[in-house]
């Protein structure tokens, strides 16, 4: 079916909580660095966001998450709005540098017993904690080091990872190991355009292969300290359509498609790096040693996909690498979000469908989803009308998927309130709550409404 054709169908489904399943988990996403604020308090260390956010030219407009939504200080407060909203599932990330300074050896007791007090009142609040152990900030002293390009990394992780588990295992049932591993490789370690800024195949290679390592390091350590714990980690992926039926434009989006969406969960299940359909890949051998295609395997509980969008690729001599370049949304006449991403439901559910064709994958979350417009604050409410539609037109294709028996077992919002979104600053609002970053002033967008009315039905 082509995309209207996708959209009519799935609109036929009635759109309540209860269409799917009692045993399906509602909840919404967030990340340390772009929450959090108090970046240097109570012992904190320097994370690579810290440091690039003061390069000149790396942040729109000059900004920076130093402050963001101040959730280290005003942390019980946001807890008793989700609370409000009806949220009883919260993903968080753990700042690493909070807890390891230098990110590794002497930790730092302060950053222990705040998320400690995080997961508390959650608990008291009747609200589940989901914990993302890596989501991008990882501490500069480790980067300075290498960072992801240093094998010593494994050790590194498995450090943090062990901390983690014997600090908050007793009470968080629910981890996730790595958010988006080809965004942090690829934006970090080849474009240079997130921290810590490096370029090239040289950085990016072997930060993909220590990843992909660590997401079974991780894995590991938690199964092995928290037998009983649910475990997963967390896949970026969008829908690859190819520009045209030509022969190379056809191999272009396989090629696309095997850096987005398979780079990192084919190793995970055993069946190696797609190099068949990406020839550059073969490159990354000389970072392969003994046992490694081995660790590379673990069996999570579940995987988290976190889909937006789809992307139209046609064929490119000019790309290096790769011969396939990206159609932008906006040439190609189509609505988008103010991140110029293609709004098109069906995306998700051809994302659930590929995920659900690999058979040893137990679970499918979706840990992100959501959509930046902008908002217009009137007599003090915002009536975000396109991100409500977004959300609704979104859910009714997981809704489809669950009906054609595909595995999709939980759906976390991106996200709770307006954040700091990487390199695009305060710009882009992604929240169901609308945050005024100057007097830190929450207001609970019509979306938020929305999902509050539909989490209680």
């Amino acid at each position: 079916m082509n995309g209207r054709s996708d959209r009519a169908v799935s609109h036929n489904f009635q759109l309540n909580k209860d269409s799917f399943g009692k045993d399906f988990v509602w909840g919404i996403s967030t990340a340390a660095y772009q929450i959090e604020g108090g970046h240097d308090a109570h012992g904190k260390g320097i994370s690579i966001w810290d440091t690039f956010v003061f390069k000149k030219g790396n942040i729109n407009l000059g900004q920076h998450g130093q402050d963001a939504c101040e959730f280290y200080y005003r942390y019980k407060d946001d807890i008793l709005l989700m609370q409000a909203m009806n949220i009883k599932d919260f993903r968080f990330s753990i700042s690493w540098s909070r807890l390891l300074p230098l990110g590794k050896g002497k930790c730092n007791q302060a950053g222990i017993d705040f998320y400690n007090k995080v997961i508390d009142f959650c608990l008291e609040c009747g609200i589940t904690p989901w914990i993302t152990l890596y989501h991008w900030d990882l501490p500069q002293d480790l980067e300075d080091k290498g960072g992801w390009t240093n094998r010593d990394i494994l050790g590194w992780f498995e450090e943090y990872t062990t901390l983690c588990a014997k600090s908050f295992g007793d009470r968080v049932k629910h981890w996730m190991v790595l958010n988006e591993p080809v965004v942090f490789t690829g934006a970090g370690y080849f474009l240079g355009v997130h921290a810590p800024g490096r370029k090239g195949l040289k950085n990016f290679l072997p930060a993909v292969h220590h990843a992909t390592l660590c997401q079974g390091v991780g894995g590991r350590v938690l199964k092995a300290d928290l037998p009983r714990a649910t475990i997963g980690t967390t896949f970026s992926c969008s829908q690859i359509t190819p520009y045209s039926q030509r022969e190379r434009d056809v191999k272009a989006a396989e090629k696309a498609d095997a850096l987005l969406n398979r780079l990192f969960i084919e190793p995970l299940l055993g069946l190696g790096y797609p190099s068949e359909n990406l020839k550059v890949l073969n490159r990354i051998d000389k970072y392969i040693r003994p046992r490694d295609t081995e660790d590379m395997v673990f069996d999570f509980d579940f995987i988290g996909i976190q889909n937006y969008t789809r992307e139209v690729v046609r064929h490119s001599y000019t790309v290096p690498y790769l011969q396939a370049k990206i159609v932008p949304a906006p040439k190609r006449n189509v609505k988008t979000t103010l991140m110029d991403w293609e709004v098109y439901p069906p995306s998700i559910y051809a994302m659930l469908e590929k995920f659900n064709a690999y058979k040893s994958i137990h679970k499918i979350i979706i840990t992100e989803n959501g959509a930046a417009f902008e908002d217009f604050l009137i007599k003090g409410e915002i009536h975000d009308v396109e991100r409500l539609d977004y959300l609704k037109s979104y859910l009714h294709q997981v809704l489809r998927a669950k009906r054609k028996g595909l595995k999709a077992d939980g759906y976390f919002a991106w996200t709770f309130t307006d954040n700091f979104e990487w390199a695009e600053g305060y710009f882009p609002r992604f929240g169901l709550v609308h945050v005024d970053f100057k007097t830190q002033k929450r207001i609970i967008k019509t979306s938020g409404k929305w999902f509050r009315k539909f989490l209680k039905d």
